[in-house]
């Protein structure tokens, strides 16, 4: 066998922890940037239609300045979790897509009528253009954000530090250890 006999061969070996470790990253990125298009793929839809809705009286509380105030807050959204994906942005991205596709469905379907200051929105059809991509790319967004959301991270001492082991002392004593009966 010589030289060659004593080769591992690569395809026995068993993967890295790294390399699981890399493909959740790689999850992670591909989900977040899917996210971040999607709410770009929003903003540009509500900002080019928004003047399409103004009526021409003008005033505060138009359907076009809702749209204008939609594309604001998914560029921004989009912004945040691009730069620093913490469980807040993703939580405020789950919020800001789920009202979003709320409320393009509920208007869709239900004529609510006016509320308030805010205009009735009904509207019957999905052959306005950019509302159906509009809708999809909110439920997109808002299915990649809550998938995407990190677990909550644990403040406690971390194992083998000082403070973990006076804990660790303090239990012993009181006898909260399991198996342990006073």
């Amino acid at each position: 066998m010589g030289e060659f006999g004593a080769r591992r061969n690569l395809l026995d070996q068993k993967p890295a922890r790294a390399t699981t470790f890399g493909w959740r990253a790689s999850c992670a990125l591909v989900a977040r940037s899917v996210a971040v298009a999607a709410f770009a793929v929003d903003a540009y839809v509500h900002a080019t239609n928004a003047g399409f809705y103004d009526p021409p009286g003008g005033g505060l509380v138009t359907e076009g300045n809702l749209f204008r105030a939609e594309a604001l807050a998914a560029s921004l959204i989009a912004l945040a979790v691009l730069l620093r994906p913490s469980r807040r942005v993703w939580l405020a991205a789950i919020a800001i897509a789920a009202s979003a596709l709320g409320a393009v469905l509920l208007y869709r379907y239900v004529d609510v009528g006016t509320i308030g200051p805010i205009p009735n929105l009904y509207e019957p059809t999905w052959q306005v253009p950019g509302k159906l991509l509009s809708a999809f790319a909110e439920g997109a967004a808002l299915l990649l954000s809550a998938l995407s959301i990190p677990e909550p991270q644990d403040n406690s001492t971390p194992p083998g530090s000082e403070a973990a082991d006076d804990a660790a002392r303090a239990r012993r004593r009181d006898g909260s250890r399991k198996g342990i009966r006073r």
